[in-house]
């Protein structure tokens, strides 16, 4: 009896009709296909390199502020990093997911200030404060959707479109407050919850830690756990797979944006609540360090890598170097210094890596 064989149907390479699944972001390749656990001990080995060197970084480092200051494994400087580092944390937790899409945005700086400053102006002009607040939250996911659906339906470089937002949003913010900065004067409608919002305390502990907790445990189950993240890093990962295999790319990558600009946005008005007003300037320099922790946290600038946890750890190492700087009396220019040298760094070691990996020659 001639046995016969299913001739192959021209796909995206040419050999099979149907993609792979376990080819579409490794999801499942990862988790139950037999053939596919050495790539995930392999990716595996990967996260664990990058966040032991994370870790090992920040504990050389807070060591020797110790021994050089004396001050820095204080109760209070603690809390004080923390505290601090939130912002960058929670607008980079929504960067990372940007970026693990295959996409960059650089206007969530100008929406994080656009949305303190909308939240405020509402606020001082008689608005309550929770009604203040979720409108300017809307603000920010309709920057993100402008920039989803900008990138997505033009197809431009998504880097050129948030640079022009970028733009567009801090000239709005600049007219709407007439370029003055606002502060709530001390009354409002609302003002308890204004106060605990950002300025608040549980048992000594910083209302802004409880925020990056929150944000970060929500974060990492939607990047790790669900759906919306296995489709984030296909279509990061490989675009023209997740295209195949009938995924919404444009969908998934709007998405994206949308919750990168609401994250922008909650972080700006907590800080609005923390320091007590806000200025057309605020968020200017904003993403600098917020991308500086993205990279450093192991997100791969060509897309489908990244981690909620290791963009906490690239957050936490930064903050701990500029707290580390100010306790030893150097100056902002030092720290801008520090922070360009580290992007610049963390960006050529992950061109560096990928080019290594792509050849097979090393692991990192």
């Amino acid at each position: 009896m001639k046995e016969t064989s299913q001739p192959p149907v021209g796909g995206i390479d040419g050999s099979q009709q149907r993609p792979d699944p376990d080819r579409v972001a490794g999801a499942k390749g990862l988790s139950g296909h037999p053939g596919r656990w050495p790539e995930a001990f392999s990716a595996w080995k990967q996260v664990m390199a990058r966040i032991g060197g994370l870790v090992a970084a920040m504990i050389i480092a807070a060591i020797a502020f110790q021994l050089m200051t004396g001050a820095f494994f204080t109760t209070g400087n603690i809390l004080s990093i923390f505290e601090f580092m939130t912002t960058m944390a929670v607008v980079g937790f929504g960067e990372t997911l940007v970026v693990v899409a295959g996409e960059i945005d650089l206007s969530l700086g100008a929406i994080y200030g656009l949305a303190a400053m909308t939240c405020g102006l509402l606020w001082t002009h008689g608005m309550p404060f929770l009604l203040s607040m979720v409108i300017g939250l809307l603000v920010g996911s309709i920057g993100g959707l402008v920039n989803g659906l900008i990138v997505t339906g033009l197809g431009v470089n998504s880097f050129i479109i948030t640079l022009g937002m970028l733009n567009l949003v801090e000239g709005i913010t600049y007219y709407i407050s007439n370029n003055t900065a606002i502060s709530p004067g001390g009354s409002g409608n609302g003002f308890n919850i204004y106060l605990a919002i950002g300025a608040g305390e549980v048992a000594g502990i910083p209302s802004q830690i409880f925020w990056l907790i929150a944000v970060g445990i929500v974060m990492w189950v939607v990047l790790h756990r669900t759906v919306l993240g296995f489709w984030v890093a296909a279509v990061g990962g490989n675009v023209r797979a997740a295209r195949a295999a009938h995924l919404p790319v444009k969908r998934i990558k709007t998405y994206t944006f949308i919750i990168a600009g609401a994250l922008a946005a909650l972080a700006g008005i907590i800080d609005f609540s923390l320091v007590g007003s806000t200025a057309p300037t605020a968020g200017s320099t904003l993403i600098f360090p917020v991308f500086a922790a993205v990279v450093i946290g192991g997100a791969s600038l060509s897309g489908g890598r990244g981690s909620i946890i290791g963009t906490l750890l690239g957050a936490l190492l930064l903050e701990i170097l500029t707290n580390g700087l100010g306790l030893l009396g150097a100056g902002a220019f030092a720290q801008l210094l520090f922070v360009g040298g580290v992007i610049i760094a963390a960006v050529a070691v992950d061109r560096w890596s990928a080019q290594y990996r792509a050849r097979g020659e090393v692991q990192f």
